[in-house]
C-alpha cells in the first residue's frame, strides 16, 4: 500500500469513529431533551389544574351575595332609598 493510500484509510477510520460518536451524543441528547419535555409537560398539567382552581376560588369570591354581605357586615354599607337614587342620560 502506498502512504496516500494509508493516509485516506486512517482519515476514513476516523471520520467513520468521529461519525459514530456524533450519532450516540445525538441520541443521548435527544433522550435527554425527551425527559426535560415530559417533566415540563408534567409541570404544566400542574398549573393547569392550579389555575383552575384558583380560577374557581375567585369566582366564588366574587359572587354579588357574598360582596353584598360583606358590604354590609365589615364597612356598614347600605342600599340608598329609591327616592334618593339618580340616574343621569349619558
Amino acid at each position: 500500500m502506498t502512504r496516500i493510500r494509508q493516509g485516506l484509510i486512517a482519515l476514513l477510520a476516523v471520520a467513520v469513529l468521529a461519525s459514530a460518536l456524533g450519532a450516540v451524543y445525538t441520541k443521548h441528547r435527544s433522550r435527554q431533551l425527551f425527559v426535560e419535555l415530559e417533566a415540563l409537560k408534567g409541570q404544566r398539567d400542574n398549573l393547569n389544574i392550579e389555575w383552575g382552581q384558583l380560577m374557581l376560588e375567585q369566582a366564588t369570591w366574587a359572587t354579588p351575595t357574598r360582596v353584598e354581605l360583606i358590604a354590609r357586615q365589615r364597612l356598614g354599607m347600605t342600599v340608598p332609598p329609591a327616592d334618593t337614587i339618580v340616574i343621569l342620560a349619558p
